[in-house]
């Protein structure tokens, strides 16, 4: 552990520079450039509450801001694993010309997406004054689902680019599977109108209870409940735990496939 820490030390301005790159890389010869993440999920918002707030305006209170607090989780958790995954493959040449610590790639996916998510932080603030949102001081809690969803993210995605190395059909396999996830995840529907019978899929997902603390701290100016602060630390503990010990033992046989 001391040795991780160490190389983590060492080589923690090579990590600032992958995270500079792909912010970079992202907003090259983009015109509105970093305004476009703020832009982006406040235009995300007004088509999907055009298309849905008809059908769900009586279950669901400030139908635009419960939607962007599910859009802007379930999106980073979308963006940082899709990167991530393929963080490992496409960085092949530098691998294997230079030794680095392999976890950086996946790692500085995970934070380039999260300083992406800040910015959409600011349309979700934009929103909340508009549809003139209560703000309590329990907003001082919101960094707290936005840990929870950064670590689950990262442990997601350390296991993602591991296997991807080796098959590289995860990549379509995952779109797929991020698709039905989507679905599964009330983003722009009230669990409510679950049947009963198969509420237990909503509740087997750990993105709902990411989402329902954000949901409650944004939305309703609420405290999170203890509960709820265990089993969104037991499900980000348990993901980066389990990614660090795929990555580490997969990791030294990277060199022969990529």
């Amino acid at each position: 552990m001391n040795e991780y820490i160490y190389n983590f030390k060492k080589y923690r301005p090579l990590l600032k520079e992958l995270v500079l790159r792909d912010i970079k890389l992202k907003y090259r010869r983009s015109v509105l450039g970093i305004l476009w993440s703020i832009l982006n999920p406040l235009l995300m918002m007004l088509v999907l509450t055009i298309v849905f707030s008809t059908l769900f305006k009586r279950s669901i209170d400030n139908f635009p801001v419960y939607l962007l607090c599910g859009r802007i989780i379930f999106d980073f958790y979308s963006q940082s694993t899709r990167e991530a995954m393929t963080s490992i493959v496409s960085n092949g040449i530098l691998i294997r010309k230079v030794y680095i610590p392999k976890y950086i790639f996946p790692i500085s996916k995970g934070i380039s997406t999260f300083v992406n998510l800040l910015f959409s932080l600011i349309a979700l603030f934009i929103v909340m004054i508009v549809t003139n949102v209560k703000i309590t001081w329990a907003i001082m809690l919101i960094p707290l689902p936005l840990i929870y969803i950064f670590i689950f993210s990262i442990g997601i995605g350390l296991t993602l680019a591991a296997y991807t190395v080796f098959f590289r059909d995860i990549v379509h396999l995952y779109s797929v599977v991020l698709t039905a996830w989507m679905y599964l995840t009330p983003l722009f529907y009230p669990v409510e109108i679950i049947p009963d019978s198969f509420k237990f899929v909503i509740y087997l997902n750990p993105l709902y209870y990411i989402i329902e603390c954000f949901r409650e701290i944004v939305l309703y100016g609420q405290i999170i409940s203890l509960q709820k602060h265990l089993i969104c630390i037991l499900i980000s503990l348990f993901s980066i735990v389990f990614g660090i010990i795929v990555f580490k033992k997969k990791q030294d046989k990277f060199i022969l496939y990529i």
